[in-house]
């Protein structure tokens, strides 16, 4: 599996769901004040596409007022919500909470740019100071006892007299949101819930800026005499990067994947490897004022804790009642049932991979595995990934995304008119997103491809406005983030395999934000080990023979892609699964594993250590996310106990993806693609997951389709 960081690390939408309303009157009132600041994070967007964000007027010295006037203004729709004197309705409580919020949703739009997008150390420090806010913002809301009681009034009238599907489920989530956050606790545990969620905003913070500043910081610089092995493109791209950085006549490798990933590949340096390879493996953990390690002790205390007030022996039992997994055990016994395969796996490759290394001398060290990996891909299939490169161009493979979504969705894109849409960044592009047959307009697709200095590491996707009909139709201001390097002038910008992979994946995000068709926005939330399943399975059309026969071409010839190399990558599209399985699982099971021990005392990298023994860990790899830079699970909530989600939703993704290949038009069988955008895409969270795969398939996944995805052996029982 590839790094897909979808997601929002340290954007507030969950949080945002939870926020009141307010009548008529008061919404002027609310406008009257944001009219009455001059700040442009707090005004309503205009322009075209029913208004878009002035990312061009964003300033970070604007955020913190902005974000203080926001939660104010937010605070005062709770206020009025909790203290309505009317009786207690879907309408007059349920849905005055949908409402409600705007300004704020507006100011984290640009909070999340310039936290993932656009960091700076002056944001930094903003960030720092309002993250205790926010905390005391978020409580002030989940521990309001009176709006509460109005919700719980509303959801226990519903479970007499059902209220209509969506709304149901609405009211549903919201009760159940609330309930685990500490709702129904006594006054004495409500303030020490706070306080705790209040602590864990500021470690999320610190643990988030060490992070960055190890990948800011960390930079190996290079001559000329030390580039063996590396391709010319990006070699390049190294002198631009070290230009840029005032190393002129230098080539820079930055301590982010996608330079760490070639690098490791291709180098003959095997000392540089090691170096390069030590740098992004310790990020977070190099013994200094920017180690996590008891940033994380304190994490975990601190959860255990809070989830302690709620009558949870751990944070992973309070975690997953809502998920599809709904317990540790069931999301422990899919990992377990896996880990054996996948390290046995490992075991084939290191002595394939070995048998190359002997004529070295050397024995396979963890900087070594790439390197000689690929190597045995050459051996073993003819299989050179630099040359597959050749025909993996950035431009092209966007080509390949947009016809992708036009065969499934009937989604046409268009860029928009230069200059008619404001953005953050030059390398950012924008395209208009319509249907193919009616030209009805659906939204805007934003794509910021290229690293740079504040940005964070990975890719991910996110929304800027959300499909909703209960106020008047919305438009999706959607957008795709990634981490390639960019090319030289004049030079195309080529990506590996692995890479194209993740590209497909992030825009299966953002093709499930443009098909939604609910009409509340909480129902555009998710569940977590689901909102993966969209995404990985959209990775499958990359490989279809229309995407290869059309849109991998040689950056230089134009020549399609010769179909020997087609077929040889087809042939190796198992190989190397042992690494890629098991450095994924090692960090899935060791996030379940520390949310299920006893954090009194303990010691992270002990812990790690001796984990991964217990595990019989290959030597020779890593996990995919070491404890100390884990940002999924440890720069928030989000994915914590639930970077299993990944495996979770490979299993029905693979299910899914049989389902294509049976039918009889394969990958793009108009049947099967209309039960796909039905059932799996445009709900959202408007129906339980589980049955929206019955729908679609007619069954429960089984996971016999994902080990034979991965060419594992398929026990007989």
């Amino acid at each position: 599996m590839n790094t897909k960081t979808l997601i929002k690390p340290l954007i507030f939408c969950a949080l945002l769901a939870a926020v009141g309303c307010k009548d008529d009157t008061q919404k002027d009132t609310k406008r009257d004040i944001a009219t009455m600041s001059d700040n442009t994070l707090l005004q309503e967007w205009t322009g075209p596409y029913q208004g878009v964000p002035a990312f061009d007027k964003m300033k970070v010295e604007d955020i913190k007022e902005a974000v203080e006037i926001g939660m104010d203004l937010s605070l005062k729709d709770i206020d009025a919500i909790a203290n309505h004197t009317e009786a207690p309705t879907f309408e007059n409580t349920i849905v005055a909470m949908e409402r409600s919020g705007e300004e704020l949703d507006r100011v984290f739009t640009y909070y999340g740019i310039l936290s993932s997008n656009m960091s700076s150390p002056e944001f930094r420090e903003v960030q720092g100071e309002l993250a205790p806010k926010l905390s005391e913002y978020r409580s002030k809301i989940s521990q309001n006892e009176k709006l509460f009681n109005r919700i719980k009034t509303v959801y226990e009238a519903s479970q007499n007299t059902p209220l209509e599907a969506d709304q149901q489920r609405v009211v549903d989530l919201v009760y159940k949101r609330f309930e685990m956050n500490g709702a129904n606790l006594d006054a004495e545990k409500k303030k020490r819930y706070a306080e705790i969620n209040k602590e864990l905003s500021s470690l999320y913070n610190d643990f988030s800026n060490n992070v960055l500043h190890d990948e800011e910081n960390y930079v190996t610089y290079l001559n000329k005499d030390q580039l063996g092995g590396l391709s010319d493109g990006y070699i390049k791209s190294a002198a631009k990067i070290a230009t840029d950085k005032g190393q002129d006549g230098k080539y820079a490798i930055t301590n982010t994947r996608s330079s760490m990933d070639p690098f490791l590949t291709y180098s003959t340096e095997r000392e540089l490897r090691k170096k390069i390879w030590t740098n992004y493996y310790s990020r977070g953990d190099n013994n200094d004022e920017y180690d996590n390690k008891n940033i994380i002790a304190e994490i975990l205390k601190l959860r255990k804790e809070r989830v302690g007030l709620l009558g949870y022996d751990n944070y992973a039992d309070w975690r997953l009642q809502d998920r599809m997994a709904k317990n540790p055990e069931n999301a422990m016994a899919l990992m377990d049932a896996v880990w054996p395969a996948a390290i046995g796996r490992v075991k084939e490759e290191v002595a394939d991979m070995q048998a190359v290394a002997n004529s070295d001398n050397i024995t396979i060290e963890p900087w070594d595995y790439r390197y000689y990996a690929e190597k045995v891909r050459k051996k073993k299939y003819d299989l050179d990934s630099d040359e597959v490169k050749q025909y993996l161009q950035l431009d092209k493979l966007t080509e390949a995304l947009f016809y992708t979504a036009g065969r499934l969705f009937n989604y046409k894109f268009t860029p928009v008119k230069e200059g008619s849409v404001p953005v953050f960044h030059p390398d950012v592009n924008v395209w208009e997103v319509t249907d193919k047959d009616s030209g009805e307009h659906i939204g805007l697709w934003y794509l910021d491809p290229f690293a740079r200095q504040g940005k964070r590491s990975g890719a991910w996707a996110t929304t800027y406005r959300s499909h909703t009909t209960f106020d008047g139709k919305k438009n999706v201001l959607a957008s795709n983030n990634s981490n390639f390097v960019k090319a030289a002038p004049g030079e195309a910008v080529l990506i590996s395999w692995d890479d194209a992979t993740t590209f497909f994946h992030e825009f299966g995000h953002a093709l499930h934000f443009f098909s939604s068709n609910v009409k509340y926005p909480t129902l555009n939330g998710g569940v977590r080990d689901y909102t993966e399943f969209q995404s990985q399975l959209l990775e499958r059309w990359l490989s279809t023979d229309e995407v290869i026969n059309q849109f991998l071409v040689h950056y230089k010839t134009g020549e399609p892609i010769p179909e020997d190399l087609v077929e040889k990558i087809k042939k190796a599209s198992t190989f190397n699964q042992g690494f890629a399985t098991t450095e994924y699982l090692a960090s899935a099971i060791m996030d379940m594993k520390l949310h299920l021990a006893d954090p009194t005392n303990i010691d992270i990298a002990k812990f790690e250590r001796e984990t991964l023994a217990e595990l019989n860990m290959p030597k020779e790899l890593p996990m995919r996310h070491r404890t100390p830079h884990f940002g999924h699970v440890f720069s928030g909530e989000g994915y914590a106990t639930a970077y299993y989600g990944y495996m979770w939703a490979d299993v029905l993704t693979s299910d899914a993806s049989e389902a294509f290949k049976e039918a009889p038009g394969g990958f793009y069988d108009k049947e099967v693609a209309d039960k796909l955008v039905k059932y799996l895409f445009a709900p959202r969270n408007s129906m339980d997951p589980a049955e929206a795969f019955r729908k679609f398939r007619g069954r429960d996944a089984k996971i016999e389709a994902l080990l034979r995805d991965r060419g594992f052996p398929v026990p007989n029982n």
